[in-house]
């Protein structure tokens, strides 16, 4: 673990972060992780082989795990949160339902805006694509202003 501040910490697991060499002819997608409920560092390391057994996605690279205060609903446990640099084929929409169902099998559920939650899987970036659809904006509208995304994408490529 690195602390930070007296909020921000870094921790490290077998996966967290994690490097690969990436294949020419896919889509590169960033995806920021995060979670709250239970053994977040544990369901991340189930997330990576999860990722890693489906034929349609390729993990790249890891960042190291945060952990930082909630925003927005402050009542609640403080976040772990990662970056997952991976690689695919899929288009971004069917990419989408299968980060949604990624979600849904880990148990997230949707009580309320910044609830809670076991895993929060956002689409951060997409190739070089700008969608701005009801069910989808890349790139993510707030990336830029979170620290949960920052501070793991200044730690991302620094493995290799």
């Amino acid at each position: 673990m690195v602390i930070l501040s007296p909020t921000l910490s870094l921790h490290y697991t077998p996966h967290f972060p994690f490097s690969l060499q990436s294949r020419r002819g896919n889509f590169r997608v960033l995806l920021s992780i995060g979670g709250n409920i239970g053994d977040t560092k544990q369901r991340f390391e189930k997330l990576f082989w999860r990722i890693q057994r489906d034929n349609n996605l390729r993990i790249l690279e890891t960042a190291p795990i945060l952990k930082n205060p909630p925003f927005g609903y402050l009542e609640q446990e403080d976040f772990y949160n990662s970056l997952i640099l991976l690689e695919t084929r899929i288009f971004p929409k069917q990419f989408l339902r299968r980060i949604l169902y990624l979600e849904k099998r880990f148990g997230r559920l949707r009580t309320f805006r910044n609830a809670p939650r076991t895993l929060d899987i956002d689409i951060i970036f997409f190739e070089n694509f700008r969608i701005k659809s009801r069910d989808l904006t890349v790139p993510h509208k707030h990336w830029h202003e979170r620290e949960s995304v920052i501070i793991p994408l200044i730690n991302l490529g620094k493995f290799r």
